[in-house]
């Protein structure tokens, strides 16, 4: 914990197998009077200030350290912002991240909303190339919600498609469904995974499961966690793991 910041993580259930495929880093800020403060809050602020940077280090540091811990199928995504991504040397930090830690780049997963495309397109793509060369794996966030997100798809060689929680809470009132089954198709037609987000329901898990989305995320299977709490569910997992193999 550096300045009240703390990472917990939310594990990514793979629908096929119902096992832990990865855990996605979440900054939370813990204040001395305000208790927690939302994200949502505090990241603009860190934007703005340029503070993001250093703050975005620290997290890479730390949840690499973390996961370089975890069983080697376990993944870890973290998610970067639109100032991060334009700092030139992006790559080179996230290189020193994963050669301190001793994590495979292939086990990084960066997460990146649209907003960081339409910003300055070309300065991200290139930037995303350069993350691609040294085999960290690029997920895109939130997809759907954006009014271009089909268009970075044809410019850009995703790993991972996350479909935005809105689409999943609706899934099984309207025609949410046949949405998340065409960016499961498309993801397909491409190789990309798909990962479901805001998953709360037994009945969503199992029409995702359906549609043939990949992964699923959300307080059906388990909230962020602090890191020691993740450690006792990763090795839960694999022990279920061991007794059904």
């Amino acid at each position: 914990m550096e300045g009240g910041f703390e990472i917990h993580y939310q594990p990514l259930l793979d629908l096929r197998t119902n096992q832990v495929a990865g855990c996605e880093a979440l900054l939370r800020w813990r204040h001395p009077e305000r208790g927690m403060v939302s994200p949502a809050e505090f990241i603009p602020v860190a934007e703005d200030t340029g503070m993001i940077n250093e703050l975005g280090d620290w997290v890479l540091r730390t949840a690499c350290t973390e996961a370089a811990t975890w069983p080697s199928h376990i993944r870890l995504a973290v998610n970067v912002s639109p100032v991060q991504l334009k700092c030139e040397t992006l790559a080179l930090r996230i290189t020193g991240a994963l050669t301190a830690s001793g994590l495979a780049p292939g086990r990084l997963e960066i997460e990146i909303t649209e907003a960081v495309l339409i910003r300055d397109d070309e300065a991200a793509l290139a930037i995303l190339h350069q993350l691609r060369a040294i085999g960290v794996r690029i997920a895109l966030d939130d997809f759907g919600t954006g009014y271009s997100s089909l268009s970075y798809l044809k410019r850009f060689s995703f790993d991972k498609i996350k479909i935005d929680r809105c689409f999943v809470s609706d899934i099984e009132v309207d025609g949410s469904s046949a949405i998340v089954q065409a960016v499961v198709n498309i993801a397909a037609s491409r190789n990309m995974t798909t990962a479901a987000e805001g998953v709360e329901t037994e009945q969503q898990r199992k029409l995702l499961r359906e549609l043939g989305c990949t992964q699923m995320q959300g307080f059906l299977f388990s909230a962020p966690k602090p890191a020691s709490e993740i450690r006792r569910l990763l090795e839960v997992d694999q022990a279920t793991a061991r007794v059904l193999a």
